[in-house]
Order: C-alpha cells, then structure tokens, then sequence
C-alpha cells in the first residue's frame, strides 16, 4: 500500500477537501502529473479539467477544476482552484443547454467587451461536458 500524504482542494469560496491520500492526478498546464507520498518540490499552474483522488481506503474521487496551481511541497499537495465542483454533480444535458446559449450569446458580442468573457465561459463548459463524457459512465 502507497504512503499518505495530505491534499488540500481550495477554491475562492472555501476549503472544499482536506484529507490524507495515497494518489492525486492533476490536470496541469503542460499535462496531467500524479503525486504520490514524498514528491518532489513542484509549482504548477492547471488547466480544466478533473482531479483524480485516490484516499488510503481505494476509494477514489473526481473533481472539475477550472484552473489555478498546483502546490506540492514535502507531504503536502494543495490545489488552489478557480472554480471546483464535484464530477457527479454535472450533467450531461444541463451543460448542453448552457453550451448552447453561450454559443448565441458569444455570436451577438463578437468584438465586444463581453466576448472575452463569453469565450472563457464556453471553454469551461467544453472542458466540464468532455470530463462528464470521459469519466462519468
């Protein structure tokens, strides 16, 4: 059995997990990395994407995360998300509809203030329907 180390998952709201694992994978900006026990120093910004835990017990849990860093440090990994919501609370249908309107809204704004935003928005609700298509059965 891995060693356990502690993750912490913090968004801008609130500390959403705190608990000893064996193995985190992280969507990172240049690629997906595991940390297991006694990983080395690492700084790292994090695309979209979902985080993979993996507690002492073998039970496993996914999370959607927006970007941010990642932080590993001795027995410590803290993840510092933009936005987390866990993958079972997503819907396949309900990121459809969502999809659906930011395509028209983003068609209306080209060249406007707001398209940034609206782009920004579309990729992350790509990224959380590709996670619900992908790990979700």
């Amino acid at each position: 059995m891995s060693a356990a180390f502690q993750f912490d998952l913090v968004s801008p709201e609130s500390i959403l997990m705190s608990h000893p694992v064996t193995q985190v994978v992280i969507p990172g900006s240049k690629g997906d990395f595991g940390v297991l026990a006694d990983h080395a120093p690492l700084l790292s910004s994090i695309r979209s994407g979902v985080i993979r835990v993996t507690y002492e017990n073998g039970e496993k849990h996914m999370v959607f995360v927006s970007g941010g860093f990642a932080d590993v440090n001795g027995s410590l990994c803290t993840v510092l998300a933009e936005e987390a919501v866990n993958l079972d609370d997503l819907d396949a249908e309900e990121l459809k509809a969502v999809i659906g309107e930011l395509e028209a809204n983003h068609k209306e704004n080209i060249g406007m203030e707001e398209e940034h935003y609206i782009r920004r928005q579309l990729e992350i609700m790509l990224a959380k329907l590709d996670a619900v298509k992908t790990y979700k059965f």
